[in-house]
Parts: structure tokens; C-alpha cells; sequence
């Protein structure tokens, strides 16, 4: 079967039955969990996941770059549960992640990412299983803190969380937490508020005194993640005026 025609079946069989699946209660509660508009079908997300794993069956066998342009049609639509399955077909293919995909993933978030549920998902453990495989590129994600799109800025935090919650990339947490500390976005103050909190598992005293040293300028949104698995006595030192 050629390459054009799997394609056309996979991911039309995917929209079919992601459509067929639809249930406009779900879609409409779904929109209350984000603050900009979205585009769905309506489909609850372990029913997408399962989706996800069925359909990736059927393509698995084809080539990571070939996958990758059927991801980045997902992608395309911009709509919310295909851009979910486009996350979990990355994931997927995390083993065979090399270098140069970096540059691919930027690429994704930068131009398509339209949502914190998207960038979480993606960055969370595609991103941050590459970073883990690959850590010189740390000082690419401090790159994206300096990102007019704000979903980049998010990602340079994010992508972090499982990587902080195991004590590494410290430093480069650090310098991104301090680079997107007065950031505008409550999203982007969130997302860099999660990874010090995350951190904090691991290193709690160096992210205390980070957020000691910082709170004045600190907005209370970041700041309340970024204590929430501290001690009492330490919470509560932190939101003293």
C-alpha cells in the first residue's frame, strides 16, 4: 500500500471516529478548563488515548519521518483531540527521538500549539523524555523564555517537570524560572510556578531560597504552585508579606 493512501485511511478513520464519538455536553464543559476558545469534537480523553494506541498500530511499521508528517497533519487541524493523538504518536516513537528531532518539536509548539492541555501533554513527556536522552539542549529551552508566543514559554518551563521532580537540570531551572518571573501570562506564571514546585521534591531548600530571594517580585500565582509541596512552616514563611 503507498505511503499517500495509509495515510489518508489512518487519519480518516481517525477523524471518523473521533467524530462519531462526539457528545456536545463533553465539548461544551471541556471549553470552562481554557481561557482562550478552542476547536474539539467532544471526546473525553481517556477514549482518546485509547484511540491513540489503536491507530498507532496501524502505522507503527512505517518509517519515524513518515510518522512524523501524519503528527504534524494532526497538528494542523488545530483541533483539540487530534492534536492530542498527535502527542501520544510522539511519544510513541520516543525511542527512536534523535538529536535533530529537537528542531522538529520546536517547530510544533511554536506554530501549532494552541493550548495548555497541548503543550502540557507534549512537553511533559515527549520534550522532556528528548531532553533527558539529550542534555545539551537544555540551553535550547532557555531559548524559548525569550518567545513572543507565550505556549513557547510555557514549554521551557514544562518540559521540565519530570526532569525536576528526579533533581536534574537544577541550574537551567533555575535560570528559566528567574528568565519568566514577571512574565504577563497567569499560564506561562503557572507553568514556571509547577516546574519549581516540582523541583522543590528534590531540591527543596535550594528552591525555597530561590523563592525567598524572589518573592517580592514573584506574581502570588507562581509563587502558591511553586510552595505547594513545601512544609507548612515553610509556606507559610514564603507568603508572609
Amino acid at each position: 500500500m503507498r505511503y499517500g493512501t495509509m495515510k489518508d485511511r489512518v487519519i480518516g478513520n481517525l477523524r471518523k471516529q473521533l467524530n462519531d464519538l462526539a457528545d456536545e455536553s463533553v465539548k461544551v464543559s471541556s471549553q470552562r478548563y481554557f481561557k482562550d476558545s478552542i476547536t474539539s469534537y467532544g471526546v473525553k480523553n481517556p477514549i482518546v488515548n485509547r484511540i491513540s494506541r489503536e491507530t498507532f498500530r496501524d502505522i507503527r511499521s512505517l518509517g519515524k519521518e513518515e510518522i512524523f508528517k501524519m503528527i504534524e497533519t494532526l497538528w494542523r487541524s488545530e483541533i483539540l483531540e487530534e492534536s492530542l493523538v498527535a502527542c501520544n504518536w510522539t511519544y510513541s516513537l520516543r525511542k527512536q527521538f534523535m538529536p535533530g528531532d529537537f528542531y522538529t518539536f520546536r517547530k510544533w509548539i511554536d506554530g501549532y500549539v494552541n493550548n495548555w492541555a497541548a503543550c502540557d501533554s507534549f512537553c511533559n513527556h515527549s520534550l522532556g523524555e528528548f531532553i533527558e536522552m539529550y542534555p545539551e539542549y537544555g540551553d535550547k529551552l532557555v531559548e524559548f523564555t525569550g518567545s513572543e508566543n507565550k505556549w513557547m514559554r510555557r514549554a521551557a518551563a514544562v518540559t521540565f517537570i519530570v526532569p525536576a521532580r528526579k533533581g536534574l537540570f537544577l541550574d537551567t531551572i533555575l535560570e528559566i524560572a528567574q528568565r519568566l518571573l514577571n512574565d504577563p501570562e497567569d499560564l506561562v506564571q503557572k507553568g514556571y510556578g509547577w516546574m519549581l514546585k516540582a523541583a522543590s521534591e528534590a531540591r527543596q531548600k535550594i528552591v525555597f531560597d530561590f523563592v525567598m530571594k524572589n518573592k517580592a517580585e514573584m506574581p502570588r500565582t507562581a509563587l502558591r504552585y511553586a510552595i505547594e509541596k513545601m512544609p507548612e512552616d515553610l509556606r507559610a514563611e514564603a507568603m508572609k508579606k
